[in-house]
């Protein structure tokens, strides 16, 4: 009988070490050697490869590979058939949602997409951008870039570009004025449609996914336990700004009770002095790994 493996694509570049951050987060070891695009995860029923984002649709479409992870960019760039099973965003380095950009020179006379008939405009993302173009009955013409995008139209090699950009400090930078968004774009979780009528490849990825937005959720909170009176827990509970309300026992020691919280990890430092000051007493704060719904 043959061993059952969820083959995995994992993004090759920028999306990588945000990628494999997550993953460790999620309880999985990823390792992989310089050069090589097979990482070993201490799961035996995932057989994961390093695919470009680019790419990682077409694969997943086609059933090379059973699932991946890229950007909703790509997934409408090379019109795949894809399912998106779940939206993954992590704002550590980077799976934060990201915007595609149509940008000129400062000193450039284009000052709107209509501004644009007749101009060259270079990118990666040639069909989105075209797409984007027609809906507003501008005719110009779209070429394929391989990067160093913005060199081009300080060169004038192009009058306009569309670029990725998270905040616009690059494009500013390089003396570059944004002049619309052709589309908005987050990290996707995708699968194959055949592989997700798979019984055993669904509840696998379900089982992935499950641990990925586990930790995700968990990003950016810490645990805090601490005992309190009774006469003070009024206090303390108003005090504190909890994820959810928090969870209250009782102690062996009479009128005394034991109080757990999840919290934004900002918070933390300025929440111990003040629940201090409400009487809790043994305050213990933790990191969190996942936190499931």
């Amino acid at each position: 009988m043959d061993k059952k493996v969820l083959k995995l694509g994992l993004p090759k570049g920028s999306l990588q070490e945000a990628t494999f951050k997550l993953f460790r987060m999620a309880g999985f070891e990823i390792n992989v050697e310089s050069r090589s695009y097979f990482p070993s995860v201490d799961d035996d029923q995932i057989q994961a490869v390093l695919i470009r984002a680019q790419e990682m649709s077409r694969y997943v479409e086609e059933g090379v590979l059973d699932c991946g992870i890229t950007g909703e960019d790509w997934v409408r760039e090379n019109d795949s058939h894809v399912l998106r099973v779940a939206e993954l965003i992590y704002a550590k380095r980077t799976l934060k949602p990201v915007r595609w950009v149509i940008a000129v020179r400062d000193d450039s006379s284009i000052k709107s997409v209509k501004d644009l008939q007749g101009k060259r405009i270079a990118t990666e993302l040639v069909n989105v951008t075209k797409s984007f173009l027609k809906k507003n009955r501008v005719k110009a013409s779209v070429e394929f870039s391989w990067g160093a995008t913005e060199v081009k139209v300080k060169s004038g090699l192009a009058d306009a570009i569309v670029e990725l950009t998270e905040t616009g400090s690059s494009l500013r930078a390089n003396n570059l004025r944004e002049i619309a968004c052709v589309c908005t774009s987050s990290t996707k979780f995708i699968a194959n449609k055949k592989s997700r009528k798979d019984l055993w490849k669904k509840k696998k990825m379900d089982y992935l996914i499950l641990l990925l937005l586990g930790a995700i959720e968990a990003q950016g909170k810490v645990g805090i336990k601490l005992n309190v009176k009774k006469k003070d827990l009024d206090k303390v509970i108003n005090a504190l700004p909890a994820l959810r309300k928090p969870t209250i026992s009782n102690l062996s020691s009479k009128d005394w009770y034991a109080l757990e919280v999840i919290i934004e990890e900002v918070k933390i430092k300025e929440l111990i002095p003040l629940l201090k000051e409400c009487g809790a007493e043994g305050i213990v704060e933790y990191p969190l790994n996942k936190i499931i719904h």
